[in-house]
Formats: C-alpha cells, structure tokens, sequence
C-alpha cells in the first residue's frame, strides 16, 4: 500500500487562488456549450456483437446551467419499444483537468460516471467508467463523443459483449441541430 503523501497546509491565499480557477469558465466550458440547443438523434443500437441492429430516433435538449459550468442534456425517445427518458450532465472539472459525464434514465436505478479526456486533432472527447452489469460484475463503460461541426455530432458507446465480456460497440447516435 502506497503512504500517503504530507499535508500541504492550505492558507487563504491558496485556497482563494484554487477556488478562483475551479470556477472559471475555460475554453474547454465554451467548446461544451456550442452545443447547446435542441438535437434529433438517429439511435442504432446493437444487443450483442453481429445481432441485428435497432434503431429509433430521439431528441435532445441541452442546455448550459450555473452560469457555463456544466451542460445539462435531458433526452427523450424509444427504446426497445418502450419511452425513454435520460438525463446527463457533463462539464470540465478545472482542477482535475478531465471532462466528466454523469447519466441517469427510466431504464435502471443507477448512476454512470465517467471522465476522460479531449482530442483536438480528432474532436472526440472519450470517457469510460465503472457499470455493474446484469452477471453482477464490474465492467468498463466507454463513449466517444465526437463534434463533426457546429450542427452535427455523434455518441459512440461501448460496453462488454453478453457472453464474452469483450467490448465492442452497443450503440451510436448520430445527432442533428434541429433549425
């Protein structure tokens, strides 16, 4: 087990000087919200690696809230034959230099949350976490988050195949400003 590093005392001056820059709106925050606005999603979704794919559309509202440091998107549509509801919220966390996801929907009880990293040279932002799965054990979650230009964006999500554990790719919106 690794010993815990020394206390770093903190005095006022520190903590104003961090709590400034844990509060001010970056280009990352900015980037965020040039989505903001009201998307038609194209959902494909895949129950397990070959099968056959499901798709239905949905739509996305997405909004920045407290003053630009986070982006709430409330999401509605079909899935598998039933309504969907969801809810994420996402920003950039200042101090610990990552971008963070959160998800909530009618479809379970539980919460993800996953943090990851932006790619200029790509426009993708990926994230990934922690998700029990239906066996009961933990697997790793991955979206890829992908800004084609101001009015189109798509969501990749990746999650462990059924019957082996593998990841492969579950399902993709392709997302469209709506005018």
């Amino acid at each position: 087990m690794e010993e815990p590093k020394a206390w770093i005392p903190v005095d006022s001056a520190m903590m104003d000087k961090a709590w400034k820059e844990g509060m001010t709106i970056s280009e990352n925050h900015k980037m965020l919200a040039k989505s903001n606005g009201t998307w038609n999603g194209e959902v494909t979704m895949w129950m397990a690696p070959g099968a056959p794919p499901q798709t239905s559309t949905s739509t996305s509202v997405t909004q920045s809230i407290y003053g630009g440091l986070y982006q709430e998107s409330k999401h509605s549509g079909n899935m598998m034959g039933m309504p969907f509801e969801g809810q994420s919220i996402m920003g950039y966390d200042n101090m610990k230099k990552e971008f963070f996801s959160t998800w909530i929907d009618n479809m379970g009880t539980g919460v993800l949350v996953m943090t990851g990293q932006y790619d200029d040279a790509s426009k993708k932002i990926t994230l990934t976490g922690p998700m029990k799965c239906m066996n009961g054990q933990e697997a790793t979650m991955k979206e890829v988050f992908t800004i084609i230009d101001d009015d189109h964006q798509t969501l990749e999500m990746y999650g462990p195949d059924p019957a082996t554990g593998k990841e492969y790719k579950n399902m993709e919106i392709k997302y469209t400003r709506k005018k």
